[in-house]
């Protein structure tokens, strides 16, 4: 079943027998927003359209924010585009976003998937959710790693959600980040670009 038919977390847990909790995991890293990149947000709320459509929430939103954390990460983690994810008739789609280990032979070739990323369609995050959740679990099969956190964010641009998942308890982070705050939303994601690299690096 394809992840897009995974319309709520109650449906995936029932499936996967996963259980699931709401506590505050997630910790803040420290990292620096430009000034370009600000002005350019600013710029975008003030005379663009960022919000028209699910395409134009992920271009001008979504993934600035994930490619301005990636680089200072990119000689170890490689961050993929709707990139199909395939485990198996179950679990199997297209994320919108996935950040993999660079794999040595070339950055063309998709590694070891750690964390995902999901739009918020028209705002509906139990349903992106449930699709997260769902490409969440196939990334921990794919990497047969039942013992460390594997992350997915869901996002409509302007408010970031955070989990996890590790063996087989989903935990949603309760705090919620937003757009407008960028520091502690970039500190959020910087945090989970960290944990991916210590994956590595161990």
């Amino acid at each position: 079943m394809a992840f897009s038919n995974y319309k709520s977390i109650s449906a995936v847990i029932k499936k996967f027998q996963i259980k699931y909790f709401q506590e505050n995991f997630m910790q803040e890293v420290y990292f620096p927003v430009k000034e370009s990149f600000r002005e350019e947000l600013d710029l975008l709320f003030t005379d663009g359209v960022v919000d028209n459509s699910e395409d134009a929430i992920c271009e001008n939103l979504i993934y600035p924010v994930l490619k301005e954390v990636w680089k200072s990460y990119r000689n170890q983690l490689t961050l993929w585009s709707h990139q199909a994810l395939i485990y198996d008739e179950d679990l199997s789609g297209i994320p919108d976003y996935t950040v993999t280990q660079r794999n040595p032979l070339a950055t063309i070739v998709f590694d070891k998937p750690y964390f995902l990323t999901v739009e918020a369609k028209q705002d509906k995050f139990e349903e992106g959710w449930g699709q997260c959740l769902a490409q969440m679990i196939a990334i921990q099969r794919l990497n047969n790693d039942l013992d460390n956190d594997f992350f997915g964010i869901v996002s409509n641009g302007k408010v970031w959600q955070f989990g996890k998942i590790k063996s087989d308890v989903f935990t949603r982070n309760k705090n919620l980040y937003v757009i407008q705050d960028l520091d502690q939303l970039f500190a959020a994601v910087n945090y989970i670009f960290k944990q991916c690299e210590l994956r590595i690096e161990h």
